[in-house]
């Protein structure tokens, strides 16, 4: 329900009538902050209605100090005010600098749950704790790990999952090891690309093979890597190692998958991977250097 109108006098009625002749004069006053609670706590949340006023009528997003309103009592969130150009999107009028300190106050007593309370999450937080922890909620969906393309599907691991099999042709392969052959015609030529090589089942999870070709300054190189489909702090159970080689020799990373909770970018920025220089890559393929041929081997393992 968008706030205004006589649902808005049910706020005015709990606590001090907002002064509008003085609110201007008011404009600098800090914004209200309740306690920050990383973590929340079951049991009854507010649920008398009056949080259903703390929507903004143009975004339907819940509004955090500084909260607007008009002459007339409409209110609206501070990024919506710039949006409608100083205009209330309800009565037309200016909407001036007036802040609603009552609404301002009344979020401070109210207790909502996390917005992930469908996926799981059962806490209930203060009002002004509950974006913060929304930002970090463990519940919250994860973005889709395939880094071809930019992707915009969210969900829980066993959608993203099928949603890579079905809508990106990933390979799935079951097993804790894997074997995989890179093969490019002109490897003199090379573009940022990359490519999700196969996600894999392993100990009941799932995880990610990423395969790069990229600048890392001057030098091209090609890069491999492993990301774990759940949190970090259930990557950090598991350890990969990678392999690749050829002509006698051999490189070998080992390390800590990372959580999809990073993203591809991320991850590659880092470094963190195993990393071949071209003309390494080259020596590996063998025959007249003219074509790349890596066969990338590894596996993956729980820690005690």
């Amino acid at each position: 329900m968008a706030p205004g109108g006589s649902a808005f006098k049910e706020v005015l009625e709990l606590v001090a009538e907002c002064d509008i002749a003085t609110s201007k004069s008011e404009n600098n006053i800090a914004p209200t902050k309740g306690t920050v609670i990383l973590s929340g706590k079951h049991g009854v949340y507010s649920n008398n209605g009056v949080h259903e006023l703390l929507e903004c009528p143009v975004c339907t997003n819940l509004m955090y100090p500084p909260i607007h309103q008009c002459p007339n009592g409409h209110t609206l969130c501070s990024a919506c005010k710039l949006r409608v150009h100083n205009c209330c999107p309800t009565c037309r009028y200016d909407l001036g600098n007036i802040r609603c300190l009552a609404l301002e106050k009344v979020a401070e007593s109210l207790e909502l749950p996390c917005k992930y309370q469908s996926l799981g999450c059962l806490d209930v937080f203060p009002y002004y704790s509950k974006l913060k922890h929304e930002q970090h909620c463990r519940f919250r969906p994860y973005s889709c790990p395939y880094a071809g393309s930019e992707c915009s599907v969210t969900g829980d691991i066993p959608a993203l999952a099928a949603h890579l099999k079905d809508d990106h042709k990933v390979d799935m392969h079951d097993g804790c090891t894997f074997n995989h052959r890179y093969v490019k015609s002109n490897p003199h030529e090379v573009e940022n690309a990359t490519w999700m090589l196969t996600v894999f089942n392993c100990f009941g999870r799932q995880f990610c093979l990423h395969f790069e070709a990229f600048q890392l300054g001057m030098a091209p190189v090609y890069m491999a890597f492993l990301r774990f489909m759940g949190d970090d702090n259930e990557a950090k159970k598991f350890s990969y190692s990678l392999e690749v080689g050829g002509n006698g020799r051999k490189l070998v990373w080992q390390g800590i998958p990372r959580s999809i909770r990073d993203s591809h970018k991320k991850v590659r920025d880092s470094q963190d991977g195993l990393i071949i220089q071209r003309n390494l890559a080259l020596y590996f393929s063998g025959g007249d250097r003219k074509e790349l041929k890596l066969r990338v081997t590894g596996r993956v393992w729980k820690e005690e």
